[in-house]
Parts: C-alpha cells; structure tokens; sequence
C-alpha cells in the first residue's frame, strides 16, 4: 500500500479542487470580509498532535470549512476596500498551480534554465508595459557576476525585500567608493558609521526595518518631513543632506515614495534627484559621490500601464533601483514584487557567496540567488506570465481605468458631502476621508461598518494636529481588488452614512 496519493487520486481531488476555489470565487460575497473569529479559536479547534495515519482527503476539505473559513480575512472579496488590494485572479491561480506542481527550485540558472529566463523576459515586458527607463532591461546573454555593469530585473516577495536589497546594494557602492568595505559585507568600521540615510516621514516602515537588517543605527536613518500634500519636501532633503555632509557624514541612500501607504503620495522624483546630483557636486568626494535613490512604487506603479498616469514617474531615469508590486493591483496574487536595478554589480556584490557546492561552471547567465537574500526561489515569474497574456495591456489598462474612476467618484461623493470631508489628494484609487466631527466619531463610524461585516476598510493619521496634538485619524477606502464593481463602492458609501446616520450609542 503506497502512502503517496495515486495520480488517479491526484486528478479527481484536484477537480474538486478546483471547484471548491472556484465556487468560491462566485460566492465570496456572501461571507462576512473580515473574519469573526477570537484570539485563539482556530489554535483551539486544531488537534494537538498530526494524525497517527493518513487520512481521506476529504476530511481535511471538511475541517477547511468548518476550521479555517471562519478565521479567514477575505482580501478577494469585492467588498474589500482595506489597506491595498491583495488581487488574484483566475490566470494568476492557474500559474501558481502549474509553479507548484513543477516544484523548481530556480536558486541558480542550471537549476531550471526555463525558470531564471522566463523572468529575465517578464520583467523585461514589464519594463515595456509601464515605460520605465530602459537601462533596468536585463539584457539578453549578459552576467552575473561582479564586474558586469548592466542592468535588469528579479522578482522579489515583497517591496519590504526589494528595499532592503536596494540598500545593500546602495551601501555596496558607498563603502566601495570609500575603500572600507571588509570580506564579510558588514558595515563595519568608521566608514560605515558615517553611511546615512533619507526617507520622508510618510515613508513605509520597511526602510526603517531594512536599515536594522544591514546594520545600521536608528540614528543613521534621516526622516525627511513632507508638504501639504504629504510629500517629500526635495528642500529639506537637501538641507538634511548638506547638514550630514558638514558634520562629515556621508549620504548613500535615499528611498522616494510614488505612492505612500498612508495616503497616496507621490514624492517629487525629478526634485530628489536634482538635489542629489547639486549635492553630489559640491561635496567634490573621491568615490561614489551621488546617494542611491530607490523609487518604491509598491502599489501605485501598476497604474503606469497607462499612459495617462506616468506622471507619477517623472525623474524615474535618475533612480537606481525601483520596485512595484504586481500582486499589489495586476491580478497577480501574492507573492510577486518586481525589482529593477540600473546596475547590478552592486546588488550581486553585496549578495554573492559561492561555495564550492554552488559552482556549475556556467558563464555568461543569471544566477538569481544572487539577487536576493534567501538561497532558494520559487517559480514566480510562472503567475505573472500568465497573468500579462491573459489580460494583455489592454485589458490590464482597461480595469486599471476602471478602479481609478470609482476611487474618484467616490471623492466626488464624499467633497460634494456636508458632513464629510477629504484629508489628502487622490490621484489614483486610494480616497482619505473623514467625518467633519472628528477623530472620535470618524473612529467609531469605522469600526461600526467593519463590525456589520459588509465590507473592510482601514484607517491612517494624517498630519499634526493643532499645537501639536495628534493628526487626523482618516478612513482610507483602496479601490483595486479583482472584482470590485461600481455597486459595491456605492454600497461602500451608503454603509458610512447610514453608520454616521445612526444614533450613537449611551
């Protein structure tokens, strides 16, 4: 007797498989978006121990909807206007699958040759689909290894990664220029101490966290304040800068936002960048003088397949590294960050080590392990390949159009409202808004909609309030998941009327 599922068996539960996620897929709707369920309920529920013997497959399909539906958060549901979308969709499922039942593991390019060159295309197609400058194109037959000064792209699992890769790469470059990199890659000595860092106030946690990964000190990390339009303000950059540079520290790294978390802010990429290059001009170093700016466009760099909305990216041609992420808002589900470099020789610097057990003796190909922190990497560019020729541009263009008119309607709604108000600019599909009344009650009229279980949305604090109390605590309601139709953002705001409608209660 085989302990193994019989391909027979494989076939039959993989069609029920399928159904189940497909029913799903039609009914999510019907479940409450965000789980109900306690600390503890679905640990409690659980066995202690693994069964003793195998057992039917459909015991385990049973304790999926009796165990674990309860606890699930339902990011697919069009209903779903939190945080940013997490959207799948039926091609990027299918890839997945196909991922998964291939089991590559593509760590380099001899372990599955098919692996490491579909993605050098994908993200080349990428580089093509949202116009972004042409030196982050791989570069057909080009290298790997250290020397090689081109540039390209590598999927990453998240921006978090993409961020903490850029930087380094960014204190490769920086630690090089001066002469004080050691063997072991760590920012050791005078020279690293000196290294610091910008990012506004408005800028995602990972850039604080990634400086901690490298090792760097909090105190190392420069938090620039932003405009009216919670943006990076390029003057106080440049003073930060010029401030360090006096007291004998060294720029190296910069991260500029298109697309806060919080509210959608688009930093002013051609205004960093001419502030790095006047400042790289006037410290006259030896070495790298200019600072590394990375361009995380997490959610809001999908929105680049269409022309009308490349803007965004004006001064892109003066980044070093930039990332977006399609599983963010093109169908593509998680995980799949796109990570593009200009020139990859300070990425495989910092991240290249080759023992002996490693070597193949291939040359002139692409190792991606090189250009990311874990050894081992899945087949991801498989979803992401089957998402862009399912939808092709045009479509892609067409529901990405599609999100960013109801995300403004819905501005529409909530300007055109007494009682309400917006609390940021809105030039994609996340709207920040609040009730005229206040914090208090723009809180309790969140958490009223979350608990109705209708729909889930999220909540940030923008600004300093009045003498120096707390911001603004604002309702963010993202536009982006698969199937979100113009029925459900109007349900969307009927729902926070009629909660701020309903009498409070003693």
């Amino acid at each position: 007797m085989s302990d193994h599922m019989t391909s027979d068996e494989f076939r039959r539960h993989g069609h029920e498989m399928i159904e189940w996620i497909a029913r799903y897929m039609e009914e999510v709707e019907r479940y409450p978006v965000r789980s109900r369920a306690e600390p503890g309920d679905i640990f409690r529920a659980l066995p202690p121990a693994p069964p003793d013997t195998g057992e039917p497959f459909e015991d385990v399909m049973r304790d999926v909807e009796r165990i674990l539906m309860p606890g699930i958060t339902h990011w697919q549901s069009p209903n779903f206007f939190a945080y940013f979308p997490a959207n799948s969709s039926g091609s990027g499922i299918l890839g997945e699958l196909l991922s998964a039942g291939l089991g590559v593991q593509g760590m380099s390019w001899l372990t599955s040759p098919a692996c490491t060159e579909l993605e050098m295309r994908v993200l080349d197609w990428c580089v093509e689909l949202l116009d972004l400058p042409r030196a982050f194109l791989s570069g057909a037959g080009t290298g790997s290894g250290a020397g090689t000064h081109a540039g390209g792209g590598v999927i990453q699992d998240s921006a978090s990664s993409a961020t903490l890769c850029a930087i380094l790469a960014a204190r490769e470059r920086a630690l090089d220029g001066l002469g004080g990199a050691d063997q072991s890659g760590l920012p050791r000595g005078a020279a690293a101490r000196k290294l610091v860092a910008y990012a506004s106030t408005e800028s995602h946690s990972s850039v604080l966290k990634g400086m901690r990964i490298a090792g760097f000190d909090d105190t190392q990390l420069r938090q620039i304040a932003v405009d009216d339009t919670f943006a990076m303000r390029a003057d106080r950059l440049a003073e930060a800068i010029q401030d360090d540079t006096r007291a004998g520290r060294i720029p190296f790294f910069v991260c500029a936002t298109v697309g806060t978390t919080s509210s959608n802010a688009m930093d002013p990429l051609a205004a960093i960048s001419e502030v790095l290059h006047l400042t790289a001009l006037a410290r006259q170093a030896p070495g790298h003088a200019s600072a590394w700016l990375h361009v995380d466009a997490a959610m809001s760099g999908t929105a680049a397949v269409c022309p009308e909305f490349r803007g965004m990216h004006n001064g892109l041609e003066h980044a070093d590294s930039y990332c977006f992420n399609p599983h963010k808002w093109m169908f593509t589900n998680f995980d799949c960050d796109c990570f593009f470099v200009r020139d990859r020789e300070w990425l495989v610097r910092a991240l290249a080590i080759e023992p002996e057990y490693l070597r193949t003796g291939a040359s002139g190909v692409v190792n991606y392990r090189d250009w990311q922190i874990p050894l081992g990497r899945r087949f991801r560019s498989l979803k992401l390949w089957f998402v862009l020729r399912h939808y092709g541009v045009r479509g892609l263009q067409r529901r990405i159009r599609e999100h960013v008119a109801l995300a403004q309607e819905f501005a529409s709604w909530v300007d055109a409202s007494a009682e309400w108000e917006l609390l940021a600019p809105h030039p994609l599909n996340l709207v920040c808004f609040a009730h005229r009344d206040g914090n208090e009650r723009t809180r309790a009229i969140l958490e009223a909609v979350n608990a109705s279980g209708g729909l889930f949305a999220t909540h940030t604090v923008l600004g300093p309030g009045a003498a120096g109390s707390a911001g603004r605590f604002a309702i963010r309601l993202c536009v982006g998941q698969t199937y979100t139709q113009r029925s459900h953002v109007e349900a969307a705001w009927t729902a926070f009327r009629q909660a701020a409608d309903a009498p409070a209660e003693s």
